[in-house]
């Protein structure tokens, strides 16, 4: 399928759109086939405060890579808790980690960037593609001001890499309204956001950020800003990139 005719209709309705507008609107326009992905990070901590607050029908899934900090492990238990809902865990093929790691070791995203998207790739996308299965839409808790190759997020855009929709309600929020949302509404968060880690992702893969770098800085900081995707997120078929990245030799 290409990119649906209605996209443009159906984002011109969300487009600057407040959360809880566009995940209702995206309750009533995929009715059963849309799901919420959290990272559990404090973006999508609010977006799942939306959701159970307002009772839409969004089943809310998360990738568990078997590499996660333990507080992040913690708030999993701690979000469904406080909103009781039933967060569906997802986790990568023993198989394919075995494999993983026998030929590559255990580190081997150091390695090279092939090796830690193939890393990501068996950690992380396979689990998503079985999450993502009989869905037209998914909803992520991106942000423009998230970093470099997400500047251009839309709250509505065109998944090629899954086929699907992807919705992004919190795509205009910066990341000052997110902490003061989750504060003035008591939305559980990961305590290492507290510690300076803005962006938490596996533990062998994040840092906290120093002064002045950009919020996704401590996610595979050995590596390249334009490189700093773990293959999650694509637009018109490839990664997600900042245009002024994409013109670089």
């Amino acid at each position: 399928m290409t990119t649906p005719p209605s996209l443009a209709a159906d984002l011109a309705q969300v487009a600057g759109a407040a959360p809880e507008r566009i995940l209702a609107w995206a309750a009533e326009r995929f009715p059963g086939r849309v799901a919420f992905a959290s990272s559990l990070g404090i973006e999508d901590q609010v977006v799942v405060h939306h959701i159970a607050t307002a009772g839409l029908p969004i089943p809310v899934f998360t990738l568990d890579t078997g590499r996660l900090f333990p507080e992040t492990y913690d708030l999993i238990a701690a979000t469904r808790e406080r909103y009781g809902l039933p967060i569906r865990v997802y986790s990568p093929e023993a198989a394919a980690v075995e494999t993983l790691v026998n030929e590559h070791g255990v580190d081997c995203y150091r390695q090279s960037v092939d090796l830690r998207k193939t890393c990501c790739g068996v950690r992380k996308l396979q689990p998503l593609k079985r999450a993502l299965a009989g869905l037209e839409a998914w909803i992520c808790g991106l942000r423009r001001g998230q970093g470099p190759t997400r500047a251009e997020v839309q709250e509505l855009e065109w998944d090629a890499g899954n086929r699907l929709i992807k919705i992004n309600p919190l795509a205009g929020w910066d990341a000052e309204r997110v902490r003061a949302f989750a504060l003035e509404h008591g939305v559980p968060v990961n305590p290492l956001h507290a510690r300076g880690f803005p962006s938490i992702g596996c533990a062998c893969c994040t840092r906290a950020i120093e002064p002045g770098e950009d919020e996704r800085a401590g996610r595979w900081w050995w590596e390249l800003p334009e490189q700093k995707e773990c293959g999650l997120h694509f637009k018109d078929g490839k990664l997600v990139r900042a245009k002024t990245l994409e013109t670089k030799p």
